[in-house]
């Protein structure tokens, strides 16, 4: 029964809390201080028994890489900081924290660091969380030579920006995603055996140049054109509807359909019901007056001046064989985000 004569006296700035039996109060979550003192203590114990300048070096070096690391993920997860008492976490942390202790590498500390928030944003024990962990442990062994060849092969062999409209926005994205990577790439076999080595990926015996793999994902950007007539002759009942079709990109006197891949042109003929009898008509037109891979690569280069290297390079190296594994799929995707901001969830490719 309750005591109606209860009586409090609260200060300024205090939580009043009244019942009539025994009260248990329990805290709601770590603070940023609390989650602080937690991830500085995992590093103590091992990185700081060196001798005294390079105890010094390394206590400046986790201190800093764990202040950016738990910045960000209390910008962009604040629930991961829950998981500080994880031992797991704890561990992939101290990975972090070891590594950029050893080599104070700015690039490799800020790619670290995005593979750890990616990291913390997974709730269970599956195999993305595996995969990052594995990631956290390779890419310390990796030069700025092969993190840029796994950012270049991924970009390339495994994504698709569906944005791309025009020759404008297709430079504007290889400003973005590849610049940052095209002169970092080199030629030489030893760079790909490593990485083969390290579990980033394999050299297999087919190839893929690169004309064609853009040609593949960007043919919109790529075509010559046709006539007009060419879709009455046909019979497309549709017509010239400008929902398909659209002045060539590189020649204006002359009309295209107007989407970058066959992908985005299926995904059309559903969203716009274009009739069955349509659509292989329209198919046919959209693979007529393609260019070849000499023209892609001229017009490529034409779009931006530096892509003449990375041709080159990826034609002479092992780049054209490589195949990536989700190791190398997380660290290459980490790296093009570390640069480039903002990408699609590493969930796409492996879940």
């Amino acid at each position: 029964m309750l005591n109606k004569d209860q009586q409090q006296d609260v200060a300024e700035n205090s939580t009043a809390i009244q019942a009539g039996g025994n009260v248990t109060i329990t805290k709601a979550g770590l603070t940023y201080a609390e989650v602080r003192a937690v991830a500085l203590d995992v590093a103590k114990a091992t990185l700081y028994e060196l001798a005294e300048v390079a105890k010094e070096t390394a206590r400046a070096r986790v201190e800093e890489i764990t202040e950016g690391f738990l910045s960000r993920l209390q910008k962009e997860h604040p629930a991961g900081l829950e998981k500080a008492h994880d031992p797991d976490f704890q561990y992939a942390l101290f990975t972090v924290q070891r590594e950029y202790a050893r080599s104070g590498d700015k690039d490799l500390g800020d790619l670290l660091v995005d593979l750890l928030v990616d990291r913390s944003k997974q709730e269970q024990r599956d195999i993305l969380q595996i995969v990052l962990n594995e990631s956290l442990n390779t890419a310390p062994k990796l030069t700025e030579s092969q993190l840029a060849a796994l950012a270049v092969i991924f970009l390339f062999k495994y994504t698709q920006n569906f944005g791309v409209g025009n020759h404008h926005m297709f430079g504007e994205y290889l400003d973005r995603y590849v610049s940052p990577f095209a002169s970092k790439a080199v030629k030489n076999l030893a760079c790909y055996q490593h990485l083969q080595f390290s579990g980033c990926g394999a050299i297999e015996l087919a190839s893929n140049s690169l004309e064609s793999m853009l040609g593949k994902a960007y043919q919109g950007q790529f075509l010559k054109g046709f006539e007009e007539k060419e879709v009455a002759d046909r019979a497309v009942s549709i017509g010239l509807d400008r929902r398909l079709f659209m002045p060539c990109l590189n020649d204006p006197s002359k009309v295209q359909v107007g989407v970058n891949s066959k992908e985005l042109l299926d995904k059309a003929f559903e969203e716009y019901a274009i009739p069955p009898e349509d659509r292989d008509k329209i198919t046919e037109l959209f693979d007529l007056g393609k260019m070849n891979g000499t023209e892609i690569k001229d017009k490529c280069i034409e779009i931006r001046p530096y892509m003449s290297g990375l041709f080159e390079t990826w034609s002479e190296s092992a780049m054209k064989q490589f195949s990536l594994t989700s190791v190398g799929i997380a660290i290459g995707h980490a790296n093009i985000k570390r640069l480039a901001g903002e990408f699609s969830d590493l969930s796409i490719w492996i879940n």
